[in-house]
């Protein structure tokens, strides 16, 4: 009886390991995923919004959305993929992500257009902040002082560049830290929503998009925004062709990477994997984009922000690790009296 109780307790600790290796693996690539569609999507919507001048963020987003729409029915179509089909309770199960959806994506191109990349990677470091805030009042968490003093350092190193930013633009700042918000509260909001019977990471991608995109296109319709867009003169050239549609491409694959990130970790989790992203892209536009004013102050501010992003992250992913707080929880197998006497008796 004993060595089949050990031969049990073995086999459920072996089955445990490789549970953990498997969800390990799956943390690691979706936030490898997500940092990498994060990059990939600021780069091309700078080359869009900056490069070429097109005059239409809204616009932009919405093409993302359409794009959104396009491939996860295609992949529902052909049984690819399975989520919920429409009906009224859709409505109740998915709010208020597609208000926050809309609110990011709108606030996210506008600030890109507006700012430098190193300013905007810089002040989306609030992203940060915002989040441990509402999952402190939303999802109940608490966080250890180092990481808290670790938070306030990026936001320091935040507050210094941006004061001494030669290209102050006041409604690109607007637009950045409404920006910072929306997406915290989307975060924290997507982490919860995932859970819900009958949507998962599609049916959330999928009705956030089929909500907001008619909305958002008669407002922008309103506003004279998509009559510029259409009138823009370098719709004739295939490079913008070529960029607009991958700007598109990459929204989609930007949205999926965030929902799949989030299903397998946290909301605290995912904004931390946005700002090892912003580390490299900070730096990389001081040098590309041609847009970047440089100032000693400037660059202190960034180095101190970037320093305690990397503080941070260091903290969050090894605590994480250690405690194995979005990982399986320790396997346990009950095993009754009743049991061992059936076994013995075999």
């Amino acid at each position: 009886v004993r060595l089949s109780l050990w031969c049990v307790t073995m086999s459920a600790k072996a089955c445990a390991a490789e549970a953990d290796h498997h969800s390990g693996f799956l943390k690691f690539f979706s936030a490898l995923f997500y940092a990498g569609s994060s990059f990939l999507v600021t780069v091309v919507n700078k080359t869009v919004l900056t490069g070429f001048r097109f005059p239409s963020y809204m616009c932009l987003g919405i093409g993302q959305m359409i794009t959104t729409l396009v491939v996860l029915y295609a992949a529902k179509t052909s049984n690819a993929v399975h989520f919920q089909d429409f009906d009224k309770s859709i409505l109740f199960k998915i709010f208020p992500l597609p208000l926050l959806y809309v609110g990011n994506h709108v606030t996210g191109l506008a600030s890109t257009k507006k700012l430098s990349l190193p300013m905007f990677t810089v002040l989306r470091k609030f992203t940060i902040l915002m989040t441990m805030i509402l999952e402190v009042y939303i999802l109940r968490k608490t966080f250890p002082k180092r990481l808290v003093y670790s938070v306030l350092a990026i936001v320091l190193g935040a507050m210094v560049a941006a004061c001494s930013d030669l290209a102050f633009d006041m409604e690109g700042y607007t637009f950045i830290l409404l920006n910072d918000a929306f997406t915290a509260a989307s975060s924290v909001y997507t982490k919860k929503k995932l859970d819900t019977e009958g949507l998962g990471k599609y049916g959330v991608l999928f009705y956030n998009a089929l909500i907001i995109v008619v909305p958002t296109l008669l407002a922008s319709a309103f506003t004279g925004d998509l009559h510029e867009a259409v009138a823009f003169k370098d719709w004739v050239k295939a490079t913008f062709i070529f960029c607009f549609l991958v700007s598109c491409f990459m929204g989609f694959v930007l949205m999926y990477s965030i929902v799949l990130c989030s299903h397998y970790n946290s909301a605290l989790t995912t904004t931390v994997v946005g700002a090892i992203k912003n580390i490299a892209v900070a730096y990389i536009g001081i040098f590309v984009g041609g847009d970047y004013l440089f100032s000693w102050t400037n660059f202190l501010g960034l180095s101190i922000c970037m320093s305690g992003g990397l503080v941070y992250s260091y903290l969050t992913f090894n605590s994480t690790s250690a405690r194995n707080t979005d990982g399986p929880q320790e396997l346990k197998v009950h095993i009754t009296e009743d049991s061992i006497r059936k076994y013995s008796t075999n």
